[in-house]
């Protein structure tokens, strides 16, 4: 393919990337976020950068989309009405819950769960049970299962959930579920999704595989619908590529995966830019990485060790725990258009996690905001410059100011003061947050790289970087939409997992390396529907191991052909990692829990060449200067166009380097260098 084209959409902008891989070259673009209908926002960003890359939409070959769509259905509680069947006695599985509350003490007497998402009337309890064993202690009984079906239809469901104890094991009986229910809608000419729990998530632990289910379930209609309009509107640009669309765990999948599965796509925004990050950084020679990425809404922070980024097995998207691979990344409620205000209580300052959104904006923005934002605090810091995205956002100084006028004077300080607390405040947020990804999992934040991407990012990144000691920090070029260059660099990839329980001791060899054959089988036929040429596939092995009676697991990777595995060789990966994640390994029996196979469907690379590094001096880059907040006074500091500047080019902070799609702010003692991919390397002066 030589025209690929990613498209993120954001709280605030949707961000697209589009790469020609003949040419060697890439167009960025940024569009207001639509939130009433993301597909609008999608269509005006891919005409727009069709247009400056002097190209019909129809010469597209694809088009790789991260949705939030998903994750705003369960953030606003606008999916679909879901039937949940389950077995006898199990009724109120979602009511039950985990049974966790937070600490600390007590902190139960304050803590509201969330409602599940399918009421206690919405759920049928069918005269049906299987042991973990595989025993029926209660036979299936085909009648109640149409009468359980008929009942649920007659409530309105939008879509149905089968999710039966110890189906992860033992899936015969919710298979049969299935097909009855099948026949039911028929005959009643109903058309609803149905999902299977031992489809969506075979895997132990009943509350967390049922809750992963029914959101499945969920958001199907929503996803649906999304998708099957975006595809219209998209034919009647014209764009006639194909539509894929992200996952969790950074991979692609098709229109017919993200619909039947949606949960997959429940964070497919936060992944793209951890894939984007990891693919600068191993082409950049850096091993070691804390992605920061933070937008008008939230920040999103994750680590990547050997351009591999962390992922998980169990996420928490609206309070709901998911059993769905997906990268691993904290999000704190902090970005651009978080708004500060002073606790009426405290006569503290707080900033977030409210935010501005993209309507109206912050207050500079001129589209009705008036609450001071960190936006504003920036620009009247002089850390913005007055237009954005190349001229065609201009931003009202005044407005910012006027905005920052109560807050001083609730604090009884002067505005620029105000403006530089909101920052100091917003920035110790974000460094809990990269300190939870970090130092409380056993990580040195100077062993590693801060890479900053995201259109607020390069303003916060050298503040955050200098006070974790994560230098250098690396921009990249495309910084404001690092994560459409992470769509774009995404492999096709999907997980086929299926619950192992067992000592590594006691277990039969061949009976794991039968189940690996079949996951293996799935995996390679899942290859196939998705078009994937023979020889860009691949399929990974990852098996989910623990110490026994943990109460967690640790994935346990291996690339080998699963005919040949051995245990002793399992036992020895397992100790590594375990050594790795915690710095000592036990003398214990070692359970399998879970075994998966990962097909991965290797997709182009954007291939640019590295520029040669030249002269240090960049006053040839200088595009003027602005007044900024230097020691509680305003002087005028250089701004640098980041097109003019060349590898090897070094700017003295404090600077401000202006681009299309962001701004990175050089603190004093700070040296921001060229390196020969044009990225920006931020490092303390010498």
């Amino acid at each position: 393919m030589t025209l690929r084209i990613g498209v993120d959409v954001g709280g605030t902008f949707t961000d697209v990337f589009l790469h020609d891989s003949v040419n060697s070259r890439f167009w960025l673009a940024k569009t207001p976020s639509t939130p009433g209908n993301q597909a609008e926002g999608v269509i005006r960003g891919i005409v727009e950068i069709c247009a400056k890359a002097g190209l019909e939409p129809a010469r597209l070959d694809a088009v790789l989309h991260g949705t939030t769509v998903a994750t705003n259905a369960l953030l606003e509680g606008k999916g679909s009405r879901v039937g949940l069947i389950t077995s006898y006695g199990w009724r109120n599985i979602l009511h039950l819950a985990d049974s966790w509350t937070p600490g600390p003490l007590f902190g139960f007497f304050s803590y509201q769960p969330p409602e599940p998402v399918v009421p206690y009337e919405r759920v049928r309890q069918l005269n049906e049970r299987i042991t973990a064993d595989g025993e029926i202690v209660i036979p299936l009984d085909d009648s109640d299962v149409e009468r359980q079906v008929r009942d649920l239809v007659g409530q309105d469901v939008e879509a149905l959930t089968v999710s039966l104890m110890h189906a992860y094991a033992h899936p015969d009986h919710e298979v049969r579920v299935a097909k009855i229910a099948a026949g039911v809608l028929a005959e009643l000419g109903v058309d609803i999704p149905v999902s299977l729990s031992s489809d969506v998530s075979p895997e132990f632990r009943e509350y967390e595989r049922a809750v992963t289910t029914v959101l499945n379930s969920y958001l199907g209609p929503v996803m649906q619908r999304y998708l099957s309009a975006l595809e219209v509107a998209l034919r009647d640009v014209p764009v006639t590529a194909g539509l894929q669309v992200v996952r969790s765990d950074g991979g692609l999948m098709s229109v017919a995966g993200a619909q039947a599965h949606p949960i997959q796509t429940a964070l497919s925004g936060p992944s793209g830019g951890v894939n984007g990050a990891a693919f600068v950084a191993k082409r950049a020679g850096f091993d070691k990485i804390i992605t920061f990425d933070m937008g008008g809404t939230s920040s999103d922070v994750a680590v990547c060790i050997g351009g591999i980024p962390e992922v998980t097995r169990e996420t928490k998207v609206a309070a709901f725990p998911v059993r769905a691979p997906a990268i691993n990344v904290e999000t704190i409620g902090a970005g651009g258009g978080s708004i500060a205000s002073v606790s009426e209580v405290t006569g503290g300052l707080r900033v977030g996690p409210a935010s501005a959104g993209a309507q109206p904006g912050p207050a500079c923005y001129g589209r009705g905001g008036e609450l001071p934002t960190v936006t504003d605090a920036n620009l009247v810091l002089g850390h913005l410059p007055t237009a954005l995205l190349g001229g065609d956002m201009t931003l009202d100084v005044e407005a910012a100011v006027r905005a920052h006028e109560p807050l001083a004077a609730q604090l009884n300080i002067d505005v620029h003061s105000a403006a530089q607390a909101v920052v100091d405040i917003v920035n110790g947020n974000m460094l809990g947050a990269l300190r939870v990804a970090t130092v409380q999992k056993g990580l040195n934040p100077r062993e590693f790289s801060l890479l900053s991407f995201g259109g607020a990012g390069g303003l916060h990144a050298n503040a955050l970087a200098a006070e974790l000691g994560a230098f250098p920090v690396i921009v990249p070029p495309e910084a404001g939409v690092l994560s459409a260059l992470g769509f774009v660099v995404a492999d096709v990839q999907n997980e086929f997992c299926q619950a192992f329980l067992g000592t590594v001791d006691d277990i039969d060899v061949t009976s794991l390396r039968a189940t690996l054959h079949e996951l293996d089988g799935r995996a390679a036929a899942w290859l196939e529907e998705e078009g994937v040429p023979a020889g860009r596939r691949n399929v990974r092995h990852v098996l989910d191991m623990r110490y026994r009676r943990q109460g967690y697991e640790i994935p346990v990777e291996f690339d080998g052909d699963a005919s040949t595995l051995g245990l002793d060789e399992l036992k020895r990966l397992f100790h590594d990692e375990h050594h790795r994640l915690y710095g000592f390994d036990l003398p214990a029996p070692i359970e399998i829990v879970t075994v998966r196979s990962r097909a991965i469907g290797r997709t182009e690379k954007v291939d640019l060449e590295p520029g040669t590094e030249g002269p240090a001096d960049a006053s040839a880059a200088q595009a003027g200067t602005q007044p900024s907040w230097v020691d509680g006074a305003l002087s005028d500091i250089p701004v640098y166009d980041r097109a003019l500047l060349a590898p090897g080019m070094r700017v003295e902070g404090k600077a401000v380097i202006t681009q299309y799609d962001s701004t990175v702010l050089v603190l004093p003692g700070h040296t921001a260098r060229v390196d020969p991919w044009f990225n920006l390397l931020i490092e303390e002066a010498r």
